[in-house]
């Protein structure tokens, strides 16, 4: 079983935020197979799939970004997975504006919602799916940037970056 947790801010407001890459990913993921995210639990909204006949469960935390953790815990315990069947996608600033990075574990970097996950489970062993969103402006707070509408001019070139994603994660849930 895996589970793969999209980051995000729940409230309709964020919805095209730098912020809510994760939740465009893991919706992304859902369209593709051919599920959609109805069950409220483990303070998520989850989605259930199966592929080869294993169950693969997709969730968007509904808990604010900073607190993701305590989504992704109730997850593992409910599911009795380990942090090494957990897949999380997210926005990094860290990497340009379009890039992705997938990883095997790693540090939470300069993520709120990471580091939660990380102090929850005590672990940096899980994967990850990271996808650029750059900088902010000169002159804008990070807090502003994060939270902003992605521009309608980026966002065709964002939701192609979005698609990768969501086709790197069905390739680790051997979807590909």
């Amino acid at each position: 079983m895996k589970i793969v947790v999209g980051l995000g801010n729940c409230e309709a407001k964020y919805a095209h935020t730098h912020h809510n890459m994760g939740f465009l990913v893991v919706e992304c993921l859902a369209s593709k197979l051919g599920v959609k995210f109805k069950t409220k639990e483990c303070d998520s909204l989850t989605a259930k799939a199966y592929v080869k006949g294993e169950p693969v469960i997709l969730a968007e935390p509904q808990t604010y970004m900073n607190l993701s953790g305590v989504a992704v815990k109730q997850l593992l315990a409910k599911y009795k997975c380990l942090p090494s069947d957990l897949i999380v996608a997210y926005d990094d600033i860290d990497l340009p504006r379009y890039a992705l990075r997938v990883r095997q574990k790693g540090s939470a970097g300069t993520h709120n919602g990471m580091r939660n996950i990380i102090e929850k489970i005590g672990t940096e062993e899980f994967a990850r799916v990271r996808v650029g969103i750059g900088r902010p402006p000169i002159g804008m707070p990070l807090a502003d940037f994060v939270l902003s509408d992605v521009p309608k001019a980026d966002r065709e070139q964002m939701a192609s970056t979005i698609e990768q994603a969501a086709d790197e994660i069905a390739k680790m849930v051997c979807l590909q």
